[in-house]
């Protein structure tokens, strides 16, 4: 996936967590942040960031901010819209009959449903922006959203479809992500348990440029 008319700039302050203030060519700029993640170890004052203007009519703001140059120099996207992307366009080479977004499944919409030779598969996508010496780790803040669907997928296998959680890696060199326990344990315990459901979990690496995320073969497909 590509972003059109990119921009590096600086950040200065996120005050709340849907806006952020970033120096653009020496002035400053509101840009809209599409991660309502916690991000505090990436959006740090004087923080390099790029930002994209998609040009859609009726906007507050003119820019998104899409990625992230971290203290080591990992750049990360942290685009929210990127891991179902980047999931799609992976599915797209699996040889699924069909793939439909955005399923209704019990109280939830699940990302993904597809079928295969009379299989019906769910995956849900989640994108990991927080990288600790080199591994992944999700969440990077509490979300009871991300339990509820992990509970979902743990019923769906135990009646019979073939479910999955993707981790959408977007950083280069990371290839495992785990639960954030000492964020959100009940995630870590919701895991394990969609794990014994027969819950599969993959990984999905990707390779992340200013202007674009490109998925890479997941070690665990």
């Amino acid at each position: 996936m590509k972003y059109d008319n990119i921009h590096k700039a600086v950040f200065i302050s996120r005050p709340n967590r849907f806006a952020a203030n970033v120096s653009i060519d020496g002035h400053e700029e509101t840009v809209h942040v599409n991660n309502t993640g916690r991000c505090r170890e990436l959006l740090i004052p004087g923080a390099e960031v790029w930002v994209t203007a998609p040009g859609s009519p009726g906007r507050k703001t003119v820019y998104d901010l899409v990625a992230v140059q971290k203290g080591n120099g990992l750049l990360i996207n942290i685009d929210s819209q990127a891991p179902n992307k980047v999931a799609r366009e992976w599915l797209e080479t699996q040889g699924f009959d069909r793939v439909i977004p955005e399923y209704r499944y019990g109280d939830s919409r699940i990302d993904f449903f597809m079928e295969r030779q009379g299989r019906r598969y769910l995956m849900e996508v989640k994108g990991c922006t927080l990288e600790i010496d080199g591994i992944g780790y999700f969440p990077d803040a509490p979300t009871e959203r991300g339990v509820k669907h992990l509970h979902e997928l743990a019923r769906a296998s135990k009646e019979g479809y073939r479910a999955m959680l993707a981790f959408v890696i977007q950083m280069d060199g990371v290839k495992e992500v785990r639960p954030n326990v000492a964020t959100h344990p009940a995630f870590g315990t919701a895991l394990k348990e969609a794990k014994e459901a027969g819950v599969r979990v993959i990984c999905l690496p990707c390779h992340v440029e200013p202007d674009g995320v490109a998925g890479l073969p997941p070690p665990n497909a």
